[in-house]
């Protein structure tokens, strides 16, 4: 998943001068706390070191990345200068590490980056009797319609949008992608309630700076979940929280307790 730009503020708020000075120390709402392969900013991402290391920082579930490497193998790598960078994980040595303490406590996502593979992770998370605590997610759309053929009772998660390369790298394109950016948040909504249900989708995983009330509520509206991908600000954990996401994925673990160990403002409690 790429990174991000800096954070875009979408909505006006009412203007409460008085009011937002007050705090509360009532929890944020409950979310999926999730560690973005693993917790790529304390442990190299896609590594037995990284997912240990966000268990260990409190999160629900662990995201990775699912590549096919040239042989043919299904390996743990987020594209093909990441595999090429390192010797990655095999994705059967992975999930036989989900089997043990302490990664048998979490949920597990796996972020199919590629189409045609998809019987052989089914059947490698089903084979291990993992498909109650995974998810796969894709912004492959013929990735889902036969996932949900192969496994009908395996969770699902749409990714938005579809992305071959970080933009955010060029400073270039930034006029151009913020003005993308400016769109999908306006189209998004409409676009996920027609195709959610066609796609039988649990979940969408969407690229944090497109999140708005809006797309909360076309989601609750059809039942699936809401994930924001890759979150890495304390500020914007708390304000995607207080829109009513259901889950964040983070580089960063350790933000989760650092946004919840804020005081809550007026403004956040709506």
């Amino acid at each position: 998943m790429a990174a991000e730009p800096g954070r875009e503020q979408d909505d006006v708020q009412e203007d409460l001068p008085d009011a937002s000075q007050e705090q509360s120390t009532d929890p944020l709402h409950p979310y999926r706390r999730i560690g973005h392969k693993g917790a790529a900013e304390i442990e190299t991402g896609n590594t037995l070191a990284s997912f240990e290391a966000a268990v260990e920082r409190g999160v629900d579930m662990v995201e990775l990345d699912v590549l096919r490497e040239r042989e043919g193998k299904l390996i743990v790598a987020h594209d093909p200068d990441d595999a090429l960078r390192r010797r990655p994980l095999a994705l059967a040595d992975a999930l036989d590490a989900f089997l043990e303490p302490p990664l048998d406590a979490v949920e597990i996502d796996c972020d199919l980056k590629l189409s045609g593979r998809e019987a052989e992770l089914a059947g490698a998370l089903a084979g291990r009797d993992l498909l109650d605590r995974a998810m796969v997610s894709t912004m492959e759309i013929e990735s889902l319609r036969k996932l949900r053929q192969l496994e009908p009772d395996l969770r699902l998660g749409w990714t938005y949008p579809k992305t071959t390369r970080d933009w955010t790298r060029y400073g270039w394109a930034k006029p151009a992608l913020a003005a993308g950016l400016a769109t999908m948040r306006r189209r998004f909504p409409a676009i996920l309630r027609a195709r959610a249900p066609e796609l039988e989708v649990n979940a969408t995983w969407v690229y944090h700076p497109i999140i708005t009330p809006r797309l909360v509520e076309a989601a609750n509206d059809i039942g699936i979940e809401l994930i924001a991908w890759t979150v890495d600000d304390v500020d914007r954990i708390r304000e995607l929280v207080g829109m009513g996401v259901n889950g964040i994925c983070s580089n960063d673990p350790r933000l989760f307790d650092a946004a919840e160990r804020q005081p809550i403002s007026a403004q956040e409690q709506g």
